[in-house]
């Protein structure tokens, strides 16, 4: 890396898309810490389809988003087009101001517990996780692969989803079943969206003025994917996810915590499969199982409507909600924050106001003017009297990957 290499390369792939964002992590011009200014940002979905689709924003410049539609055959292609898309904005692969390759890799299991500079043995690894997340590494390693055939002379850094909970102790990580089976098949509670986690936790600290080393925050990040975490002093003591995410909170297509016989008895008296439970549980649960849609703006809207199916969606949602918070509560003994993130945290004002709503004795309030302000900043929305401050806090991780990727390259 030469010593003007300030640019970090952000790369999420998933099965059939890439997401990417190209930023400048030059220190500002106090001296600071790297500052993250995004270059580009960019989106390829249906790979491997007729109707494949880039959508490019040249940030630098200030140009217009740009999308073009075709088939990209697969994830080689598709870089290869983002390169072509950066490149035509002076932002290219070849530049010499390219420091690393940052990537998302959704499982990093018990051994990387930090960012991780890429070499055949960590590949290896990822290889290794794959039965505990088929989903997701997969596609980690192929967008490892295509970029490192890319640019084989420079650093690809690993950001694991799962290496913030790598704190949880022991009497969190582990499930109540036989010891010697759990181990030998690697089952415990690992958790995920661990970026976003780390991020929030740490901009929640920073927005109520104090380190955050110094600070107890209950973390919910809902999206489509949703879940809970508790940070103590800027480490996980807890989270929602387990050994899938499929555990914790109701989500968009997700159930959440169930009871493990439901599958038995799935299986033995609805006749279902194994991999007919799993489409279940993963992907017809959740919200769109109870009421037909995962979007909350449109439950909001039929709940505005009189629909009952609605109404107990989002009423079943906020209850399971309303135990993370107390049960955090409990594992923390102090909260000092709740902090809302993620698509639904952070737009959807009614979830805000029913999760809190009768924890008055916890300590727990919305302003309900705050609540109604819509803002991309971090802000309280917890009235002052409040004994723990309640959050929005957007998430970012795409700056937080590509923070960790240029501190580990730069070290």
């Amino acid at each position: 890396m030469t010593a003007t290499a300030t640019r970090v390369l952000v790369l999420n792939s998933g099965s059939s898309s890439v997401k990417y964002q190209l930023l400048d992590m030059k220190p500002d011009s106090a001296g600071g810490s790297a500052a993250g200014t995004r270059l580009a940002v960019g989106l390829v979905e249906r790979i491997g389809e007729e109707t494949s689709r880039l959508a490019h924003t040249p940030l630098a410049t200030g140009g217009d988003k740009r999308e073009t539609e075709g088939p990209i055959a697969d994830h080689e292609a598709a870089l290869k087009a983002v390169a072509a898309e950066l490149s035509a904005d002076g932002l290219g692969l070849d530049s010499p101001q390219l420091a690393a390759i940052g990537h998302r890799v959704v499982h990093g299991g018990l051994k990387f517990t930090a960012p991780t500079v890429i070499d055949d043995a960590v590949l290896k690894e990822i290889e290794r996780l794959v039965p505990v997340a088929p989903l997701h590494n997969p596609a980690n390693i192929t967008g490892i692969r295509t970029a490192q055939a890319l640019r084989p002379d420079l650093p690809q850094v690993a950001v694991f989803d799962t290496a913030f909970h790598t704190t949880m102790p022991e009497h969190a990580a582990r499930y109540a079943i036989d010891v010697a089976t759990a181990d030998a098949h690697r089952i415990r509670r690992y958790g995920f969206h661990g970026t976003s986690h780390a991020y929030v936790s740490r901009k929640t600290a920073e927005l109520l003025g104090k380190d955050p080393s110094e600070v107890n925050v209950i973390v919910l990040h809902l999206g489509n994917g949703a879940s809970a975490s508790a940070v103590a002093g800027g480490r996980c003591v807890d989270t929602s996810m387990g050994l899938t995410p499929l555990e914790g909170l109701v989500m968009g297509t997700r159930s959440g915590d169930i009871d493990p016989a439901v599958t038995f008895h799935l299986k033995r008296v609805a006749g279902m499969s194994e991999d007919d439970v799993d489409v279940l549980l993963n992907k017809k649960s959740g919200l769109v199982g109870l009421c037909g849609d995962n979007d909350m703006r449109e439950i909001r809207r039929r709940i505005d409507e009189g629909d009952e199916r609605a109404r107990l969606a989002f009423d079943i949602y906020i209850h399971r909600l309303k135990k993370y918070i107390g049960a955090y509560t409990a594992v923390l003994g102090r909260v000092d924050a709740v902090a809302f993130t993620a698509g639904v945290g952070e737009n959807a004002a009614p979830v805000r106001a029913a999760a809190v709503a009768g924890l008055e004795e916890m300590g727990l309030a919305v302003d309900a003017d705050l609540n109604a302000v819509r803002s991309g900043e971090p802000r309280l929305i917890s009235p002052e009297y409040s004994r723990v401050a309640v959050a929005v806090v957007p998430t970012d991780e795409e700056l937080e990957i590509a923070q960790q990727t240029y501190a580990l390259v730069n070290a």
